[in-house]
């Protein structure tokens, strides 16, 4: 049965999160495809401004990122 957010999150204990998000299947995120030699550095901006956009409508403060070729994390509070 789900549970309610304030019942498994506790901001008094842990302010902070880490959260990570990859890529599979050898995918590229961002930065230069070894195999196909395609750059993606054109998504590094989008995923920025759609990172910005969701904290916003979500109440979540992002204090710090790393966007790597196929892989990014968020410390969120």
């Amino acid at each position: 049965m789900p549970q309610a957010r304030y019942r498994l999150v506790d901001t008094r204990t842990t302010p902070y999160y880490h959260c990570i998000s990859r890529c599979v299947r050898r995918a590229f995120l961002c930065g230069i495809d070894k195999w196909s030699g395609q750059n993606f550095d054109h998504r590094k901006q989008w995923i920025l401004d759609r990172t910005n956009s969701l904290s916003e409508v979500f109440a979540i403060d992002v204090c710090a990122y790393a966007l790597v070729s196929n892989h990014f994390h968020l410390c969120c509070m």
